[in-house]
């Protein structure tokens, strides 16, 4: 047999057996956990009509975009998680429709997102149980109808945020927590007056 051509079956003989043990197998581009930061792209800024929808036992926040899911974030909630806002110190996240009343760049929690409780429902709840007085009401239902933010220091409580510093357990005093890397994301995302759902 010719030289060249013994060279020739030589090499074919290697590539067949470096392939058949995964010598040439394709390998994945990124070693990074599903759903990671380094696996995202980037949001298509600005969104189309954003919105908000917490799920309190699935401890997730989904961010909307024209009505489609664009991202999931992990959360944690209340010390007492289980239950709606009722009054001040009880340490439950509420339960209900929002808006964002304001967002703060310089919050001891890393960045936040200020959420419109008490909301109508807490508010005619309050006044029937006795927690806050008509004056109190018709100062929390002006703020909701002109997009403000509503009183926060009545009996009903107050300082509802969506926030930083950490989503691994339930240890806010009522807020939902996210981590920084995605409360920085959903900070850029969404402006003043985006609807915010929080569902048990």
């Amino acid at each position: 047999m010719p030289k060249p051509l013994s060279r020739i079956i030589f090499l074919i003989s290697l590539i067949v057996i470096a392939s058949s043990s995964g010598v040439f197998a394709e390998r994945p581009a990124s070693l990074a956990p599903p759903g990671s930061n380094a696996e995202r792209q980037k949001l298509l800024l600005p969104l189309k009509n954003p919105k908000i929808l917490v799920k309190k036992h699935d401890r997730q926040l989904f961010l909307f975009s024209n009505g489609k899911i664009v991202r999931t974030y992990r959360v944690g909630l209340g010390l007492s998680p289980v239950g709606d806002k009722v009054r001040q110190g009880d340490r439950r996240t509420p339960e209900g429709d929002f808006y964002i009343f304001t967002k703060n760049n310089q919050s001891a929690y890393y960045l936040s997102l200020g959420v419109s409780y008490p909301n109508a429902a807490h508010a005619a709840r309050g006044l029937r149980d006795g927690l806050i007085n008509k004056e109190q009401y018709d100062a929390i239902m002006a703020a909701l109808r002109a997009g403000k933010t509503p009183p926060q220091n009545t009996a009903l409580g107050g300082d509802i945020y969506i926030h930083g510093n950490g989503a691994g357990s339930d240890w806010t005093w009522g807020c939902v927590a996210l981590e920084n890397d995605d409360v920085r994301e959903l900070f850029n995302a969404v402006p003043v007056g985006t609807p915010v759902r929080i569902e048990r």
